[in-house]
């Protein structure tokens, strides 16, 4: 969850994105290729509660989340975080400066619904905001930050979301935005380094500067090096247009992605009511392509069998999760189509169809138009299970909103 503060407004940000998006990668060099923290070699999996429940939230949500990740059998295909956003904690810390959980909401308290999500095989990740505030105005941890990692680790604290409502820039005079939260962020990375126990980390920045290119491209410069995964664009909800301005927000960024650093297209809304089950596979099938973390953020144990189907596909959970961790790039377009690519570790590719008009599309392709030499290959349809081989062309029909995807390999 973030509050938006600079974002241009959704129309304009889709209008603009893929000229900001290609400036940022040519104005700055990608971050280090390698995870800061040996964490998150693959793109973290599971829930948050942020997109379906806002602050309508308590103990026994992430309870029942927890018992149906596993009954479902989400919890064995990777969806192992349980991670809670904001509107946790009391307006004020206590007396000795520690967090302290709403008690009407979680009575419980953080160290025991931690217990209980790793007594079932999972992980436990919590919200917090690197500024004064959180964004629904709790308290933030600057000037507490070795403090409130310490409290977080003793919870057995998992994930670390970090926020950036009510950033500290006064404290910062003459260095602009990237600047002051490369300071900040960067100390809660080295505290979460200290603190005796592996935390992956979720950041927010680039998603504060969504839309302004310069500051993005200095931003993306140097976050791969102290975060894991961060937020690209604006706070997704159940709408076609918000997937659609979401996944063109992030498709152009593959040169920033890389194993243990991940760009983060924002929740799933598969399970939600807001869009057919089409555009529910189609989020599905781009955000594995563009290797986003998959977070789940609807009720998991009223999941319907079509959207647990969906999330349950493990083809394209496997193109998520590959660990060469090589983020898809639009190849081509025809018309309305993109074509998007991405190799994979065992030197396959995958290839996805995405229909963004309102029509039914056929369409046909060279195989050399996906960066692959004449051959033969083998045509796995990640959602159909349909098997096919192929010389040239491969291609799809293409229902309005639709997503095919391929997995392709060599014949030899």
């Amino acid at each position: 969850m973030l509050r938006v503060k600079s974002l241009v407004p959704l129309l304009a940000a889709c209008l603009s994105v893929a000229l900001f998006a290609a400036s940022a990668t040519a104005a700055a060099a990608p971050p280090a290729r390698h995870s800061y923290n040996g964490l998150a070699l693959t793109p973290p999996m599971g829930f948050n509660n942020w997109a379906h429940y806002e602050c309508k939230l308590d103990e026994q949500l992430f309870v029942n989340t927890a018992d149906a990740l596993v009954s479902t059998g989400l919890a064995k295909l990777g969806y192992r975080y349980v991670n809670i956003d904001d509107c946790w904690m009391e307006k004020q810390r206590d007396a000795a400066g520690n967090l302290v959980a709403d008690p009407k909401l979680f009575p419980h308290g953080m160290k025991w619904l931690g217990d209980y999500i790793h007594s079932k095989g999972l992980k436990f990740g919590i919200y917090e905001d690197v500024g004064y505030l959180t964004c629904q105005k709790a308290p933030g941890m600057y000037g507490h930050i070795e403090h409130d990692v310490r409290t977080f680790a003793s919870w057995g604290v998992d994930y670390l979301k970090l926020d950036y409502c009510y950033s500290p820039d006064d404290r910062y005079p003459g260095k602009n935005f990237p600047q002051v939260a490369h300071i900040v962020y960067g100390e809660v990375s080295a505290a979460l380094l200290k603190s005796g126990r592996d935390i992956v980390f979720s950041c927010s920045p680039p998603a504060y500067v969504f839309g302004k290119p310069k500051e993005f491209a200095e931003v993306m410069s140097w976050i791969g090096s102290v975060c894991n995964l961060w937020r690209t664009d604006d706070d997704i909800f159940d709408a076609w247009k918000s997937v659609v301005a979401n996944y063109e927000g992030n498709v152009g960024l593959a040169n920033y992605a890389f194993s243990g650093g991940w760009n983060d297209a924002d929740m799933l809304e598969v399970g939600n009511p807001g869009m057919s089950l089409t555009e529910q596979q189609s989020q599905f099938s781009l955000w594995a392509m563009m290797a986003s973390p998959l977070l789940i953020s609807t009720d998991v144990a009223k999941l319907s069998p079509a959207a647990l189907k969906i999330l349950s596909n493990q083809d394209v959970i496997a193109i998520d999760q590959d660990p060469l961790g090589q983020q898809a790039e639009i190849v081509t377009k025809i018309g309305v189509v993109d074509v998007l690519s991405r190799p994979l570790a065992n030197g396959d590719h995958a290839v996805a169809l995405f229909n963004k008009g309102d029509r039914a599309e056929k369409i046909s392709l060279n195989v050399m138009a996906i960066g692959l030499p004449a051959g033969r290959y083998r045509l796995k349809n990640l959602w159909s299970k349909q098997i096919s081989e192929t010389r040239r062309m491969l291609g799809a029909n293409l229902p309005a909103h639709g997503v095919v995807m391929y997995r392709v390999s060599v014949i030899r």
